[in-house]
């Protein structure tokens, strides 16, 4: 049997400040991190978004591998793995010299691995990127190259599996889940669901809305409830309505197009629970205008971060506007602002904070990436919810996309958790006319 060849990764700048540990994920293969972007990480060491975190933890990472040693022939990444190597700076070729008139960091980057792809042939090369446009340069000029394919989900139509709607149902089971607390036996409705997972259920002539219980093992009639003012106007929101009101499940994913109410219902389950919270956390990660850096904004910090928690604001905004301005609800949102126990504030500014106790909501969470999210989770203290929002069809960050993003992967990764629930909105309820711009433009 023919023993495969030991391939060789190339890798980006981009993927290593889009995961500190993707070192590790090359398996027996070799590694190489072209001088360049060492380079090049040295413009994002400093900061407090987390690409400045990512930055700063590859060169620890690099240090503590390197020790006293250089990467002169590599170094072991470990057992079942693969050397890591440093490649200095090479020469253009005649033919990237014709192709590139500037030697910019990433066509630095491609004379490196044109170079390695020359001298090694017997090893397969691969330019591994989160840029698609060098990936295109890369394989112009005979290289191979791929995305950074570790975090990225299979199947993204997963996402849409978790309300099943279940017809048929004989209507004595239905009308047993509005007459029994503890709802009906799985199987008496066909089903082998997972933990939270929701159900619309239909008989021929009356229909419920339902959860599964994985410790009971039953499904359970939903109620629609109101949150500080927000009434759900769909099965969906319903749904979304339970997961947030329940105090077993303690991270919750919405998903859906804008206009769907993800973040306001969020935000209204938080302000119903208040008093069971030390603080309402509501944060979204900065993605610069047209890749340019908050700094080019005017004004002090409050004044350049302000476009970008507008939108949290409005919600707010609709949700005090269901009350009097003199009724007691709305003077105590104010008084919560005013006392920092609800708090609006960029994603980077929660960055070492104590998280016990906290009902969390990270909105546009199709923004982060998927060891972002794992950074944010993973500081979780007790009696701490999490809820991430966002529409995985408008990413505005660079470098990811709808399978790569960090809330497809924790949909996808904390799928049938007994603490976990995913609901994918899908019906818009700012207007007819918003819904239909969201469809068709």
């Amino acid at each position: 049997m023919a023993v495969k060849a030991k391939k060789v990764f190339v890798l980006d700048t981009n993927v290593l400040l889009h995961d500190h540990t993707c070192i590790y994920n090359f398996k027996e293969n070799d590694v190489v991190i072209p001088i360049v972007a060492l380079e090049e990480l040295d413009y994002f060491k400093k900061g407090n978004e987390m690409i400045n975190f990512h930055a700063r933890e590859v060169a620890r990472e690099l240090d503590k591998i390197a020790g006293d040693n250089l990467f002169n022939g590599g170094i072991s990444l470990g057992k079942g793995h693969g050397k890591l190597r440093i490649e200095t700076g090479k020469p253009f070729s005649p033919e990237m010299e014709q192709s590139f008139a500037e030697k910019s960091p990433d066509h630095r980057i491609l004379a490196i691995a044109k170079y390695l792809q020359k001298e090694d042939p017997k090893h397969p090369l691969i330019l591994v990127s989160k840029d698609i446009n060098l990936r295109m340069k890369a394989k112009s000029l005979g290289l191979m190259a791929q995305d950074y394919l570790s975090d990225k989900i299979k199947d993204i139509d997963t996402l849409k599996r978790e309300v099943v709607v279940v017809e048929g149902v004989d209507d004595d089971l239905v009308q047993k889940m509005y007459n029994d607390y503890e709802g009906v036996d799985a199987k008496e409705i066909g089903q082998k669901p997972y933990a939270n997972q929701y159900f619309i259920i239909k008989g021929t002539k009356s229909s419920a809305l339902g959860h599964y219980n994985q410790v009971t093992n039953s499904i359970g009639r939903i109620e629609k409830i109101r949150a500080y003012g927000i009434d759900p106007r769909n099965s969906e929101q319903t749904f979304s309505l339970d997961a947030l009101m329940r105090p077993e499940i303690q991270l919750v994913a919405l998903t859906g197009k804008a206009g769907t109410g993800k973040t306001l219902l969020a935000l209204a389950a938080a302000l119903q629970q208040e008093k069971n919270f030390n603080q309402i956390l509501l944060a979204r990660p900065i993605v610069p205008l047209a890749n340019r850096d908050i700094g080019f904004l005017p004004g002090d910090v409050n004044d350049k971060i302000g476009p970008y928690m507008q939108p949290l604001f409005d919600n707010l905004t609709v949700i005090k506007n269901k009350f009097k301005s003199s009724s007691r609800d709305y003077q105590y949102i104010e008084e919560l602002q005013r006392t920092d126990k609800l708090l609006i504030t960029p994603l980077a500014y929660i960055r070492g904070r104590s998280l016990s106790n906290v009902f969390f909501i990270v909105d546009e969470a199709q923004n982060l990436t998927p060891h972002e999210v794992k950074t944010i989770i993973t500081r979780a203290g007790e009696g701490t919810k999490f809820v991430f929002t966002g529409d995985i069809q408008q990413i505005d960050h660079p470098y990811l996309d709808m399978k790569s993003n960090g809330l497809t992967y924790l949909s996808d990764k904390m799928h049938g958790q007994d603490i976990f629930a995913h609901i994918n909105l899908v019906k818009g309820e700012r207007s007819y006319l918003a819904d239909l711009a969201s469809t068709l433009l």
